[in-house]
């Protein structure tokens, strides 16, 4: 199976350390003060050429899975759904006669 792009161990290590720099109080602490001191920046006009050329741009970032892993994936769904279907009508049934059990002890 092919490597997705973006998933080299140094790929992830910066990514994270992006996220950890941007989540980090120290960040939002200090823009926020700075946004609170300096005045509002003027809006900017929405551009629709810029924005579709940079939907496009994510759009291509996106590894969409094989038809071999949708498959096998969907499979494991179902096998899961079947198990799980099982085990809870399993359950149900000694919960019920335990209740019955008990019932019937219980009227004497």
């Amino acid at each position: 199976m092919a490597r997705k792009p973006g998933s080299s161990p140094s790929a992830i290590k910066n990514r994270a350390a992006k996220t950890a720099a941007a989540l980090s109080p120290s960040a939002q602490g200090g823009a926020a003060t700075a946004a609170a001191k300096a005045p509002a920046a003027p809006k900017k006009p929405i551009n629709p050429v810029r924005f579709a050329q940079e939907v496009r741009a994510e759009a291509r970032k996106i590894t969409w899975t094989t038809r071999k892993e949708t498959w096998i994936t969907s499979v494991m769904v179902f096998i899961m759904v079947v198990l799980a279907s099982l085990f809870f009508t399993f359950a149900d049934w000694i919960l019920g006669w335990g209740a019955n059990l008990l019932l019937k002890i219980a009227a004497g």
